[in-house]
């Protein structure tokens, strides 16, 4: 029965999407008629409303799209909506400004004000109820996990998170005979790989697609540096290309492009909260208001990166130490500069200078990048493009991500990097400081004692030990 109801999911996400689609496009276009295509010089007839109200659609659907807004059969309540919230904010003001552009002059505000709220009412209404209604239509499935090592036990506390859409009943390991996990994994509607050798979890795969099963798999480092290849079709034989070379010149050329053009936006909006920032941190300690540090950026070339001073003057007089979310050192203003991520405007002068992109992996200081490399040999693949302000890790990891993951992710985007994933996980960003999905199961006290017995202090030693323990798993499951 629920095969039956999966054939129809997307076609019903479809539906739902296009209700609240359909509904702001209406509002737009009574709203445009009515009080704006009437106040324009040359008012616009049929056709000319209609492509302003395509655009609009077009524009909306665009950034909630990019914001998962309409994905509603994975996310809760409250980040469908942040979603919608974001997306429609956006898009009003866009289209506001587009709207006094062709009236050659300022127009009233308000109409565009009282859309606004009519539309954040119809989101939030919305999002309760397609949220509710794919809930009660698509109960969570009945999960099986085909462990390779303790990492999966980490994986189920974080799925078990989510229990609206995944219930994990049964786990078996891949130790056992393989006819045993086979029938094992029939009798469930869906079924996790996490972390087992390649040969085995080659076979379970072509089983599971041989009867049509689910299957969710934890990547291993090459599984996404295949996903970066692209067909080759010159012979008879098929043939993955991966070329290994980054950005062309043009990409390389649009994105510095966008990266002035967004920084000099940036710092314009920035500086009086800029300016308030080192006030702030100069009348709390009277120490000095900008901190450097060495980082790494593209080919291991070093930079010096700056950042609104958030610890003491001598937070490191013995050493380097990474902060911890309860960290003596960091000053009452610190603390609240962190939290607003104000402590990391000054690096957009560090994008101006060209050491770094808006989009791409956090820049690490040399000796913790010295210090993974021993352990963890693949994080060197990290500075193969231009370190970022923000990225993919960032958007998508949360506070409890393991070193390794963080990698992973990392490498997805290094992988995969476009212009319009960039514009993605800039827009995520954005949702991620406003409305924060990547907290979504904090206060589940099963996850957060995991990250407390993962990293509990993070000195050198445990630190080593960490990120050896993820580098070795790894390559053990790769045998």
């Amino acid at each position: 029965m629920n095969k039956n109801r999966e054939q129809f999911k997307r076609l019903l996400v479809f539906i739902v999407s296009l209700i609240i689609v359909a509904a702001f496009a209406a509002l737009y276009a009574r709203t445009w008629y009515n009080s704006y295509n009437s106040e324009m010089r040359d008012p616009f007839w049929k056709n000319g409303n209609i492509l302003m109200t395509m655009i609009y659609v077009f524009i909306y659907v665009f950034t909630a799209r990019s914001l998962n807004g309409f994905k509603v059969t994975y996310l809760r309540t409250p980040a469908i909506f942040g979603s919608q919230l974001l997306s429609l904010l956006t898009t009003n003001v866009v289209t506001f400004v587009q709207i006094s552009l062709i009236g050659r002059g300022r127009l009233n505000v308000m109409p565009m004000v009282k859309l606004t709220g009519i539309e954040i009412g119809i989101a939030l209404v919305w999002s309760i109820i397609s949220v509710q209604l794919f809930r009660c239509i698509y109960p969570p499935r009945k999960m099986l996990i085909v462990y390779g090592n303790k990492n999966s036990e980490t994986l189920i506390r974080k799925m078990s998170v989510r229990n609206d859409k995944y219930l994990i009943c049964a786990s078996v390991s891949c130790d056992e005979n393989i006819d045993l996990i086979k029938e094992e994994i029939l009798k469930y509607e869906a079924v996790i790989i996490s972390d087992v050798p390649s040969q085995l979890r080659n076979k379970l795969l072509k089983f599971t697609l041989d009867k049509s099963i689910r299957t969710y798999i934890t990547p291993k480092l090459s599984d996404i540096i295949i996903r970066g290849s692209e067909d080759f079709n010159l012979f008879d034989t098929p043939l993955l290309l991966n070329r290994c070379a980054g950005l062309s010149p043009e990409q390389r050329f649009i994105k510095r492009t966008f990266d002035i053009i967004l920084v000099i936006i940036a710092l314009l909006i920035a500086s009086p909260f800029m300016l308030l920032t080192a006030l702030a941190i100069k009348l709390c300690d009277r120490g000095p208001v900008l901190y450097r540090q060495k980082r790494l950026t593209k080919d291991g070339k070093e930079f010096d990166v700056y950042k609104f001073r958030s610890m003491v003057v001598d937070a490191e007089a013995n050493g380097a130490q990474l902060a911890e979310k309860h960290d003596d050192r960091i000053t009452p203003v610190g603390r609240v500069i962190r939290a607003i991520r104000f402590d990391e405007l000054p690096q957009l002068f560090n994008i101006l200078r060209g050491d770094m992109s808006f989009v791409g992996p956090r820049p690490e200081r040399p000796e913790f990048t010295e210090k993974y490399e021993k352990t963890m040999p693949e994080f060197r693949f990290r500075l193969k493009v231009k370190a970022g302000l923000t990225g993919y890790a960032q958007v998508m990891g949360k506070y409890n991500t393991t070193a390794y993951d963080k990698l992973k992710l990392d490498l997805m985007y290094i992988e995969k990097q476009s212009f319009l994933l960039d514009m993605k996980i800039l827009m995520m960003t954005v949702k991620t400081v406003f409305a924060p999905e990547a907290t979504e199961g904090l206060a589940d006290e099963t996850a957060v004692e995991t990250y407390r017995e993962q990293h509990p202090a993070r000195d050198d030693e445990e630190l080593d030990s960490i990120l050896k323990e993820d580098s070795q798993q790894e390559q053990q499951s790769d045998e």
